[in-house]
């Protein structure tokens, strides 16, 4: 593979470019991590995701490209080289297993037509008939009403990650039945965690793919968080919605309006997430090349 050279100026503009880009969400999670203080929607994309701040701030060129005058990525996980710097090929070696996976979840997921109207009844089936709740908010309907509305509804979970939360009470309610080693038999694009996961499987691939494409999957799976809130069970009014300021409102998917709002933004998404995830297969099918060049 031929290698992309960058002089200082230009790799450190693009450095500065992507770092001032995830920061209009990332501050503010910082500064309210200063101040102890804990938000149930944006928190989520720090926690459940293992990318901490400090590295998604960190700039990658991805695998092909060298860095000249570049001390700063010098030991890095995954760099090599002294007069310019880039991600070595015995890296990309050691993660072939890993690109193949990836790849071969996103291309099974691709494959399949989008599946829309589960109504985001994953939230509400992790609270059914249970006094231990995810989040330290009240329920919008009152325990007894969202009892109700799981019942009312066929539930089709197909993403493993949250069906594993499901109460127990709930996981015979399921039509599906996924598993941790069974992924990519079930999932499916009009999946709202699916399109959030693309964000995990461009940041599992750094620093062999470029941050470009990290940011717009962490974009993404910021917006589908909040839709995934707006139509949870819980009351959060009066929560601000970075980095817009707008004040959260809820998505009543119990309703027929609700429903016809969360299945237009659900498509939305879907469509939103198709070329991100073409792009990282892209990437795993150009990593995958270049290691046996």
């Amino acid at each position: 593979m031929q290698s992309t050279v960058l002089a200082r100026d230009a790799w450190l503009a693009r450095a500065r470019a992507h770092e001032e880009r995830v920061d209009v969400r990332v501050r503010p999670h910082l500064e309210r991590r200063r101040r102890g203080e804990v938000h149930p929607v944006h928190d989520f994309l720090f926690s459940y995701y293992s990318h901490r701040p400090a590295a998604l701030r960190r700039w990658h060129p991805g695998y092909g490209v060298t860095l000249l005058d570049a001390p700063e990525y010098a030991g890095l996980r995954g760099y090599a080289g002294s007069t310019g710097i880039t991600v070595s090929p015995t890296h990309l070696a050691a993660q072939q297993s890993l690109v193949e996976s990836i790849r071969h979840l996103l291309a099974a997921t691709a494959s399949r037509t989008p599946a829309l109207g589960c109504f985001g009844l994953h939230e509400w089936a992790m609270v059914y008939r249970t006094d231990d709740v995810r989040h330290a908010w009240p329920l919008r309907l009152g325990p007894a009403g969202t009892d109700t509305v799981v019942e009312a509804h066929r539930i089709s979970c197909s993403h493993f990650d949250a069906f594993r939360f499901f109460t127990e009470a709930a996981r015979p309610l399921n039509l599906l039945t996924p598993g941790h080693d069974d992924r990519a038999a079930f999932e499916q694009p009009g999946c709202l965690h699916a399109g959030m996961d693309l964000y995990k499987a461009a940041y599992r691939l750094s620093p062999l793919v470029p941050s470009d494409l990290v940011a717009d999957a962490f974009e993404l799976a910021w917006d589908i968080r909040a839709l995934d809130m707006r139509a949870a069970p819980y009351d959060l009014t009066g929560l601000v919605l970075d980095p817009t300021g707008e004040t959260w409102t809820p998505v009543p998917i119990e309703t027929p309006e609700g429903k016809a709002a969360y299945v237009t933004a659900q498509r939305e998404f879907s469509e939103r997430a198709a070329p991100i995830r073409r792009h990282l297969i892209a990437e795993c099918d150009r990593l995958v090349a270049a290691a046996i060049e």
